[in-house]
């Protein structure tokens, strides 16, 4: 938000990638069994498109100030929020995503 006061409002279509990333990785839990000890084809998968995003992520604030659509401070900004919002969701997933006792998918 504060890299929009810098520029305009272009920094906002990286909320797409905050709402995207976790979403394969979810939907991959969901259906693979974690039994098997083996690596697993769908898992695999939603981790590399979970990389594109946040590869993405990074990339779209160095792209647009590249073509000069927003200054190279909001490009800092975001990419520094971008740091802080990425490690968030990571920690949600290491601490809520093992299946003990204490667990999100519980609900």
């Amino acid at each position: 938000m504060l890299s929009c006061l810098c520029s305009k409002y272009w920094p906002l279509f990286l909320l797409f990638f905050y709402i995207l990333s976790p979403i394969p990785y979810c939907i991959a839990r969901r259906i693979v069994d974690d039994t098997d000890s083996a690596s697993n084809a769908c898992k695999e998968l939603a981790i590399f498109l979970t990389t594109g995003i946040v590869i993405s992520a990074f990339g779209l604030p160095v792209v647009f100030a590249r073509a000069e659509v927003i200054a190279w401070g909001a490009c800092a900004l975001v990419l520094t929020g971008n740091v802080v919002i990425f490690g968030t969701i990571l920690g949600f997933f290491l601490v809520f995503g093992s299946n003990d006792d204490f667990s999100w998918q519980q609900w």
